[in-house]
């Protein structure tokens, strides 16, 4: 063999150097902001104070009762929030492809999705406080027209678990709109003309040929939507000030806290978010590989 054709084969084509080059951005951009801080959470939930080896960090987040309530409620949150949002957006997705509205309608409700799922942190609890709070909008409207105080005569409460929850949906339903459009757009017509041919109703081949073939793209937009409110720290703390001890807001008291202050204690609860979320993300991928199956 001569060591041209030695060298043919050892050196990778251009083209594939090409692909690489244009992947490196990606690369340089998870290593970054995904991998360097991952390990600095890491040896950061070991340290103490004092920069010592230690394994106290760990041990308080079974061991306080005030760090399981906050991940209890965030997980509560997240997954009331997951499934209100999933369902509402499932059912207007549904309006929009399958339901038969205007190709109009489909387009700006499409673009409204995209502008409002990514309307989160400041803003939106700013919007929400003067459409909602206590002297909102629509809080002094109803008083007026119905004279009934939503704070007074109700159980309604803005800065609470149900209020959070209601700004977190004004994300969330947006988001689960653009994820299940393009699943509901891939059902294959000649799915209903043979459930039809066989005599099956619209509702028997929902329940027994759509939902099914559905089901892993639906929850698993579910559970991309608890990882969505999960990590949500902005709008939360804007919202409620603090009252609401939900993780995100307990670990920014521990890291940068003048009374709650100890940052290793912060980044081993960092930790546990991170280990809830890659459990979140495991199960996304493995249902979105279930439902491929069917709508390629």
């Amino acid at each position: 063999m001569t060591q041209t054709a030695l060298n043919s084969k050892v050196s990778l084509p251009a083209s594939d150097w090409k692909k690489w080059i244009g992947v490196s951005p990606f690369f340089l951009f998870a290593i970054l902001f995904l991998v360097l801080p991952s390990v600095r959470l890491f040896i950061g939930s070991f340290t103490d104070n004092e920069g010592q080896f230690t394994f106290a960090n760990l041990l308080q987040l079974f061991q306080e009762k005030s760090i399981l309530d906050a991940y209890w409620l965030s997980i509560r949150i997240s997954a009331a929030t997951a499934i209100g949002g999933g369902i509402f957006g499932f059912l207007l997705a549904y309006s929009v492809t399958v339901g038969g509205l205007p190709k109009p309608l489909r387009s700006a409700l499409i673009t409204f999705s995209g502008v409002a799922s990514n309307f989160a942190g400041v803003p939106l609890a700013f919007a929400f406080i003067a459409t909602l709070g206590r002297t909102g909008f629509v809080t002094a409207l109803v008083e007026n027209l119905f004279h009934v105080n939503l704070y007074k005569q109700t159980e309604f409460d803005l800065y609470s678990f149900w209020g959070l929850s209601l700004t977190y949906m004004y994300f969330q339903f947006p988001l689960m709109v653009l994820i299940m459009a393009p699943a509901l757009d891939g059902l294959k017509r000649e799915w209903r003309e043979a459930a039809e041919i066989l005599g099956a109703s619209t509702v028997q081949y929902w329940l027994r040929v759509a939902l099914p073939v559905l089901l892993p793209s639906i929850l698993g937009s579910m559970i991309l939507l608890f990882g969505n409110a999960f990590g949500a720290y902005a709008t939360a703390y804007a919202l409620t000030g603090g009252r609401l001890g939900i993780i995100t807001i307990q670990i920014g008291a521990q890291i940068r806290g003048d009374v709650l202050h100890n940052p290793g204690l912060g980044y081993a609860m960092a930790m546990g978010m991170v280990i809830i979320m890659a459990i979140s993300l495991v199960g996304y991928s493995w249902l979105q590989r279930k439902s491929e199956r069917w709508l390629r």
